[in-house]
């Protein structure tokens, strides 16, 4: 009996045997796989004719993704970044002749204009979508949150003139109850929701220290 070895250009070899595309996902994420899944009021089993579950699924998961909601607000002449309400200018004022629209800036914050009742999900829902089978360790959801830019200046500050907000990708973390708030985290140029030492955020951020 003799040892095995292996061939120098073992990597050529195995280069010259793949057959095609393979459908195994190379891109890393933080996010699982079910947090992508829309809800849908559908039995889980169908009679023959009718349109299976895991179709429908799919079918407004690839709708879902093809929307933006920048070119959503866009398309109905809405600037995402005077969503924000900031301090008022006192000094510069529009006057009538320079605006066709009231002269009054905007004060009141999106969350008055939120209606809950057409929600396909409760925030505990959502939270829950960061739950993978067998795991105890919550991953974030992923989501789009209107953030300035800043993000120091952002946090010291949120309505300052001179702030710009864009609609961000992020991860949902976490839900309070009593404030009615996410807790969102942004992911960086990669995708990934890392903390300072390049982890992936778990929980919520909490950790075994609190």
């Amino acid at each position: 009996v003799t040892t095995f070895r292996m061939p120098e250009d073992f990597e050529s070899i195995l280069e010259k045997q793949r057959i095609g595309p393979t459908t195994e996902k190379h891109i890393e994420s933080d996010f699982p796989a079910q947090s992508f899944q829309p809800k849908v009021q559908i039995a889980f089993k169908v009679p023959p004719g009718q349109l299976p579950r895991r179709i429908e699924i799919e079918r407004r998961r690839r709708l879902y993704l093809s929307l933006d909601i920048v070119q959503l607000l866009a398309s109905k002449g809405i600037d995402s970044n005077q969503l924000m309400p900031r301090h008022y200018d006192l000094d510069n004022m529009p006057t009538i002749a320079e605006r066709a629209d009231p002269i009054f800036p905007i004060y009141l914050p999106l969350k008055v204009f939120d209606n809950k009742e057409y929600d396909c999900q409760t925030p505990e829902e959502w939270i829950s979508l960061g739950l993978e089978p067998g795991s105890h360790d919550r991953k974030p959801v992923p989501g789009k949150a209107l953030l300035p830019t800043d993000d120091v200046l952002g946090h010291e500050d949120p309505k300052k003139r001179s702030l710009i907000y864009n609609w961000i990708d992020v991860g949902v973390l976490d839900y309070d109850k009593e404030t009615e708030l996410y807790l969102v985290h942004k992911t960086d140029e990669k995708g990934l929701v890392r903390d300072e030492a390049g982890r992936p955020i778990l929980n919520g951020g909490m950790t075994p220290e609190g």
